[in-house]
């Protein structure tokens, strides 16, 4: 029957009703290379089992629905609670479910099945879904395996999915086949590169290997090893040994199980030199097969090397590049390169203009372009510095960036092709030969090391947070409000809401957004900073002139903790929607930036007490060191019931140097690491420790620059809190930076480690 197909039998030309993942396994196995038997439904049972339930035209309108509400994330979510419970509610029909019966029994899998999810559209040169559909391991028996082909269809609809269809324009009827193959038992398992990935070097392959099954490497629990091997002579180039903590194993009555390493175990290396060179004769055969770089999956079993998924490198960067050269620079804010036609922009709200997959270019971004950067291939502007919005939006987006060009408004003409180089700071004419992807906003595999500093994330949207939640962080040491903010606002004033009587729906939109992030994070705390929009920003928003200042210097104008004080009525709604959200997720936790005085912290403070949140038990307050007054005021600060205090590096390094960051004239001036402002940090972190309260320091510089890091552990601070993609950088730079101190300081352990 058309609904189930052997694997032997499909090809690249089935991909349309196989899947990518069955058509390239199907090809594989047709072309003699290792894959574990098995069978696969095709998106024809999917389909089948839609139509027999009568619900297919429903599921195919609701998705197209779901489509247009991606940056409304509780109409998201709903429409997708309401997509996999129309899909669950078909399940198998009972002639699939008797004739998959039949196809298990036909395997004789005595170790059981893997059953993995294919959906149209996946493992394919334009994008890869890797990781985003649902699959399954070891699985023993049929009434376990139907389940699992159902929750493989329901995954289709997950919204994290949804979201990301739409970001590739992917607006067809959606469609999943599923694959079920032989369960191999894994001894060591991991990933082929045939070209690296981090560099774009056709001329190397990368293997990276964990013990037991592959999960641990996807879920970037455990630190792989890696091996580097040149093509031409297949010779070892490095071999770097991880760290493993466990590995992931068969359960006896079927599922996974963690098994813990011991430190001599874990820290064995995977393979030996000749596996190595075995696995990468394999690797370029298979991308001779094919024709273009190839991601590999394989599995060892019993000295036998299995391929269990193969497919092309969608991010590589390209071989040649088009075009004549730089047509504008800049600061390279963002890495990645990507394509597309320029279209300048003015004003956010000409953002419904903007066509997805085009070039962003504006003046200037602030918090109510982050709709239109989403949909962008690439972002450049003329002003701003590595720290401006533009940039951190864009890094956590993963969207290639430039800032600072000075003219790019001007010289880049409307719908010309051109490329943005994020890492070098460069936009080129023409478009690259293959479109690269967004870089992954999400460091893969983060190291393991253990580390005594604490960790933390900074986040300003909710839709990575399960990805970063799922790393090696101890919570989120600066969440920014302004983009929650703003995307509640519907790019309006907060004082237009209020006269229009609109706040609860203001409420209920920052609460579900906040609600995203603080559960992902479970138990770890998440410090969330209050609103610091400056006046120039807020002006920007619909109505805004009516209501905001106009200023000269809006960086050190009317912002923060100030702001709290004239404006209590705004302030008193967003500590309203924290208490909601505090009342589901008591991890959430507040900052108050911008602190100039301890007058107005101590009014501040006060309001915060009366209202709804300040009488909630367990709430931390944290108050952000930006302005170098902090450094006298801080023994005073804490005497005001301080939890923690949190250095802004950004903020604080603009008024120790008095050197604006959003400049592009001043920008070589602007230095975290100017021994003025490393001085002040170090004050600010002892009188921390001398006080009994915790210390962080929010920015880029802990993952950059060792130096910078080994200062920060050295003065004793009690955590650090860094980007999503810098995680697994800041890792090995603090675990670096301790082990140097440790070695000066001999065994025992240091004062501040001991304080509380």
């Amino acid at each position: 029957m058309s609904m189930l197909r052997n694997l032997a039998e499909l090809s690249l030309a089935d991909a349309e009703t196989a899947g990518g993942k069955g058509a390239n396994l199907g090809e594989l196995l047709a072309a003699g290379y290792p894959v574990p038997a098995g069978f696969v439904l095709t998106r024809d049972a999917y389909w089948t089992a839609l139509e027999a339930a009568g619900v297919r035209a429903e599921v195919a309108g609701l998705h197209a629905k779901a489509l247009t509400t991606v940056d409304d994330s509780g109409a998201l979510a709903s429409a997708c609670d309401r997509l996999r419970e129309l899909v669950r509610g078909a399940g198998l029909t009972p002639e699939l479910k008797k004739a998959v019966e039949a196809a298990y029994t036909g395997l004789e899998a005595r170790s059981g099945v893997a059953v993995r999810s294919s959906a149209t559209g996946e493992d394919g040169a334009e994008a890869s879904f890797a990781g985003m559909n649902a699959s399954y391991t070891n699985v023993l028996d049929e009434p376990t395996l139907a389940r699992r082909v159902v929750d493989c269809w329901a995954s289709l609809f997950s919204p994290r999915v949804v979201s990301y269809r739409a970001s590739r324009g992917f607006t067809g009827e959606p469609a999943i086949a599923v694959v079920v193959q032989r369960m191999v038992e894994a001894e060591c398992s991991g990933v082929i590169f045939t070209a690296d990935p981090r560099t774009g070097d056709r001329d190397r392959v990368v293997v990276e290997a964990v013990f037991g099954q592959g999960e641990a490497i996807v879920s970037g629990a455990v630190e792989p090893d890696t091996y580097v091997v040149a093509k031409a002579d297949l010779r070892v180039l490095s071999a770097r040994i991880g760290t493993q903590t466990h590995k992931i194993i068969a359960e006896a009555g079927g599922g996974d199980v963690k098994i813990a390493l011991r430190a001599q175990a874990g820290g064995r290396r995977v393979l030996d030199d000749a596996t190595v060179l075995e696995l990468t004769r394999l690797a370029s055969r298979v991308e001779d097969h094919y024709g273009v770089p190839q991601d590999i999956e394989f599995a060892i079993a019993g000295h036998k090397t299995w391929v269990v998924q193969s497919r092309p490198i969608t991010t590589l960067p390209p071989e040649r590049e088009g075009g004549t050269g730089a047509l504008v620079t800049g600061l390279a804010a963002s890495p990645g390169v990507a394509s597309g036609a320029v279209r300048v922009l003015r004003d956010p709200a000409e953002a419904r203009s903007l066509r997805d997959g085009e070039v962003l270019v504006a003046r200037m971004t602030t918090p109510d372009w982050v709709p239109a950067i989403r949909r962008a291939a690439a972002l450049v502007t003329d002003g701003g510095g590595m720290t401006c919005h533009a940039a951190v939006v864009a890094r956590e987006l993963g969207v290639p960036c430039v800032v600072g060009t000075g003219d790019a408004t001007r010289v880049l003409a409307e719908r010309t092709l051109v490329t943005v180089d994020g890492a070098k700071g460069e936009v080129r004419a023409g478009a690259v030969t293959r479109q690269a992807a967004h870089t992954a906003p999400v460091a893969v595999a983060p190291a393991a090391e253990t580390i005594g500093t604490r960790l933390y994330v900074n986040l300003a949207m909710p839709e990575h947070a399960e990805e970063v939640a799922a790393g090696a962080v101890d919570g989120v040491g600066l969440l920014r409000a302004e983009f929650l903010l703003t995307t509640a606002l519907r790019g309006r004033h907060p004082r237009d809401l209020l006269a229009r009587g609109e706040e609860e729906s203001f409420v209920d939109s920052m609460a579900e957004s906040l609600l995203r992030i603080t559960t992902a994070f479970g138990s770890r705390p998440v410090v969330y900073r209050a609103t610091d929009l400056r006046s120039n920003e807020f002006r920007g928003l619909d109505g805004g002139e009516a209501f905001e200042p106009v200023e000269n210097n809006p960086m050190i104008g009317y912002r923060g903790c100030y702001r709290y004080l004239r404006e209590p009525d705004l302030f008193a709604l967003e500590l309203r929607t924290l208490a909601r959200v505090r009342e589901r997720s008591p991890n959430l936790h507040l900052m108050i930036p911008f602190v100039r005085t301890k007058w107005e912290l101590e009014a501040c403070l006060e309001v915060v007490d009366a209202s709804p949140l300040g009488r909630q038990r367990g709430l931390r307050r944290w108050v952000m060191a930006e302005v170098p007054s902090v450094v006298y005021w801080l023994p005073e600060y804490a005497g005001l019931g301080l939890d923690g205090v949190s250095i802004g590096s950004n903020d604080l390094t603009q008024l120790m140097l008095g050197v604006d960051r959003d400049s592009t004239v001043c920008a070589e001036l602007f230095d975290e690491a100017d021994p003025a402002v490393l001085d002040a940090i170090t004050r600010i972190v002892g009188i921390a420790n001398a006080r009994g309260i915790t210390s962080s320091l929010c920015g880029q510089a802990p993952s950059v620059n060792a130096e910078f890091t080994d200062h920060l552990v050295k003065a004793g601070i009690t955590s650090i809190s860094v980007n999503p993609d810098a995680i697994g950088a800041a890792r090995h730079a603090i675990a670096a930076a301790e082990r140097r101190v440790l070695l000066r300081e001999g065994p025992n352990e240091p004062e501040w480690r001991r304080q509380p």
